[in-house]
């Protein structure tokens, strides 16, 4: 990559509703921190803890799904980003 900074303000999704809420936070911060370690403006999120459109509202360019069990993996967050125009990382949601 050569200028991070290009992606703009990147949403780590993590956390969640889901039973597997404790790995998906830990795969999500080791996700953050790398992303931070490469210069991107990277900054969690924990859509348990907050709206979802919130993401809009708070400019996020993108983001990054670490979203683990139903809502992250049934395409559910994917479609709500697909409605914002929010890219993200994984399958779209009707995969």
């Amino acid at each position: 990559m050569a200028d991070p900074r290009a992606l703009g303000k990147v949403a780590v999704l993590m956390g969640g509703p889901s039973a597997e809420r404790e790995i998906s936070l830990l795969s999500g911060h080791g996700v953050l921190a790398a992303l931070r370690e490469k210069g991107v403006d990277a900054h969690a999120f924990d859509p348990s803890e907050r709206e979802l459109f919130d993401l809009k509202r708070e400019g996020f360019a993108r983001a990054f799904v670490a979203l683990h069990g139903r809502f992250g993996e049934d395409g559910t967050v994917q479609g709500a980003l697909e409605v914002m125009g929010i890219p993200y990382t994984g399958s779209g949601v009707m995969a």
